[in-house]
């Protein structure tokens, strides 16, 4: 099955070891994914921040810094992960996997970023250049400068209005965690298209922003 991963981002591992590692949740293993993703994160960044220099030469430092916050915070990286078929291939603990795991935001967005930071130790940076341009292109090409300055509750809104339709509908689906470290999982739907979607944060407010832009993401708004 790594074999197909590895095929979806490009990338075949001359330390498939590397890879095993960034798909092992603590849950399972001492020997997990925690410092890959710690390495993965930092790889990330500088690739979408060059990725966001080069496609838009005239925008300020703060509004490349907000629009790479929008592609790397937890609900894209989650879809990406989603769209690699991640959760399939983690290992995980049972009780981890008894209580969904396999589907949990946050455990996923993790994991891609252990990947990433996997294919960098594993080949260097331009391999993990490469194979964050491949994940990340499609998005950054949808990128519209002049409305991502607004929130994506707000920007979502818009373009609901500006089609007639119904405004989107918020539900707490969810919280977990110890009361100070809490996470919660909202719904945003939109009846008028049949459409739902999910965000997870620390706050409810994040959480709907985050469910926000994956409508967003879904509707090209």
């Amino acid at each position: 099955m790594s074999e197909s991963l590895q095929a979806r981002i490009g990338h075949q591992f001359a330390s498939p070891d590397l890879l095993q590692r960034a798909l092992t949740h603590r849950s399972f293993s001492v020997d997990n994914n925690e410092r890959l993703e710690f390495v993965g994160d930092g790889v990330l960044n500088l690739c979408v921040a060059l990725l966001l220099f080069t496609r838009f030469p005239d925008l300020s430092e703060g509004r490349l810094s907000r629009l790479r916050a929008n592609l790397v915070n937890q609900q894209p990286l989650y879809e990406l992960a989603s769209e690699l078929h991640l959760g399939g291939l983690m290992r995980l603990g049972d009780g981890e996997h008894k209580s969904g795991g396999a589907e949990r935001p946050s455990i996923l967005a993790d994991a891609l970023e252990s990947v990433i930071g996997a294919v960098f130790l594993d080949a260097g940076f331009d391999a993990a250049q490469a194979v964050v341009e491949r994940l990340f292109s499609g998005r950054i090409t949808r990128i519209d400068p002049a409305n991502q300055d607004k929130d994506a509750k707000s920007r979502l809104q818009e373009w609901l209005q500006g089609r007639r339709h119904g405004l989107p509908e918020y539900q707490l689906a969810g919280v977990s965690g110890q009361a100070h470290a809490q996470s919660f999982t909202v719904e945003c739907r939109i009846p008028a298209l049949r459409l739902t979607t999910t965000g997870e944060g620390a706050s409810r407010k994040a959480a709907e922003q985050a469910a926000a832009e994956s409508a967003c993401q879904r509707l090209g708004a």
